[in-house]
């Protein structure tokens, strides 16, 4: 996924995610930082979200339903990974992907995980922080093989 994806995802789902937080349009535009006339263009699709309303809406409405079917269950860092081009830094602790990940390979202190919903793959070690982050297999496979060929 790349940023006009996303955009264009989030774009089209913006009247849905409003209605079910229960906000007005007025209510909504205010807590984005936009105009009421701009979040409308945005809800009939006459105009698409800026990149950084749609980071807006992610971060405001993570626990939405509608943007954890389409993001998975970290929708934050599925933005950082966009934005980021990929995250190559021990991030965060997560809670280890029980329901909305993949394994893909385990090895020492180490794992790969694919998000079902969004696709992008994260290295994980074994106390669940997230090392590395990419919606690219072969570079999630490289950046694996050298975190367990290291010493650490």
């Amino acid at each position: 996924m790349n940023p006009e994806q996303l955009i264009e995802q989030i774009s089209h789902r913006a009247i849905l995610i409003r209605t079910e937080a229960g906000y007005s349009q007025e209510t909504m535009a205010s807590i984005l930082g936009i105009s009421k006339k701009t979040l409308v263009q945005i809800e009939k699709n006459r105009t698409t979200a800026s990149w950084t309303v749609v980071v807006a809406i992610v971060a405001l409405f993570s626990d939405s339903e509608i943007i954890q079917s389409l993001l998975g269950d970290a929708p934050l860092e599925v933005i950082r990974t966009i934005a980021h081009n990929g995250l190559d830094r021990p991030k965060g602790k997560t809670l280890g992907g029980k329901v909305w990940w993949k394994e893909v390979e385990t090895k020492r202190d180490f794992r790969i995980q694919q998000n079902l919903i969004s696709q992008h793959f994260r290295i994980l070690d074994m106390e669940d922080y997230v090392w590395f982050s990419t919606f690219d297999e072969q570079e999630a496979l490289e950046r694996f093989h050298e975190l367990t060929q290291s010493k650490r």
